[in-house]
């Protein structure tokens, strides 16, 4: 190509000088400061535990928790309780994500889908958890199924609303063009309407998985044998804050994972609209 060419367009000719100026992308160190308020803020936690201005029946130094959570690890009882949490948070999610995706596209593609889905599911999604907990007790117990129960209806409603939101958002454009094009219904929903909703769904995917944990949070306040909630609460009745708060960790640990694996898929999944 001329240069003549080339000055006709100089965001191609400046991006060619900046390919051949730079081979390969340049390695970074990842960025520390976003640690640095974190680790100041357990030396401080740490310090005034052991002074004696935070108290120990209060709460627990940094260094009596980690030494907690190693004994449980050891002990195979934060094991136990890690394994029977994750299966309720997996069923849960599962019945809800069916639900809020099934009734999301129902509502998201039909006008009468809309009128009798939509009004139902935004009246329910307001009402409290708490609320539901003596409700949910009378129908399913105080067995697996209401803290299941909670984690499906946790995860449903935002995963409803986004999945509903996206398919609604498709660009008329494109629906347009598909309609010069010739396409059918059935090929205009899996080749425009449905690839256009998916960044929004899993938007959805991630708040609920979320407001799954927090689901679970409650859910396992009602009777719980095992899991990481029975922990905790066995652990308030003898005052011990260091496992209260390795319970709670974990919890936020297994939230940033499920996240963390989310947004991987959707950095793949959506790697078109690069």
């Amino acid at each position: 190509m001329s240069e003549t060419s080339l000055a006709a367009r100089p965001g191609l000719a400046e991006r060619k000088r900046t390919a051949a100026a730079v081979p390969g992308r340049r390695w970074r160190p990842p960025d520390l400061r976003r640690w640095i308020s974190p680790l100041a803020i357990v030396v401080l936690w740490q310090l005034a535990s052991s002074t004696g201005v935070l108290p120990e029946d209060k709460l627990s130094s940094p260094w009596t928790i980690l030494k907690a959570g190693v004994d449980l690890a050891g002990t195979g009882e934060l094991g136990e309780a890690f394994v029977v949490s994750l299966r309720r948070v997996a069923i849960g999610f599962a019945i809800g994500a069916v639900t809020g995706l099934v009734l999301g596209i129902v509502s998201g593609l039909s006008r009468w889908g809309a009128a009798l889905v939509d009004p139902p599911v935004q009246m329910l999604r307001t009402l409290p958890f708490l609320g539901l907990i003596p409700l949910f007790i009378l129908w399913f117990g105080i067995g697996e199924e209401p803290k299941i129960a909670l984690v499906a209806l946790g995860v449903a409603f935002p995963l409803y609303l986004n999945v509903h939101s996206g398919i609604r958002g498709t660009e008329p454009q494109l629906i347009e063009a598909t309609t010069a094009l010739g396409f059918t219904r059935a090929e205009r929903l899996l080749h425009v309407i449905l690839p256009s909703a998916v960044p929004q769904t899993l938007v959805g995917v991630r708040q609920s998985l979320g407001i799954a944990w927090l689901s679970l949070i409650v859910g396992e306040q009602v009777n719980a044998d095992a899991g990481l909630g029975y922990l905790i609460n066995n652990a308030r009745d003898f005052l011990r804050t260091d496992i209260i708060v390795v319970g709670l960790v974990v919890y936020a640990i297994l939230g940033l994972v499920t996240d963390a694996l989310v947004r991987l898929l959707e950095k793949r999944a959506l790697q078109w609209r690069a």
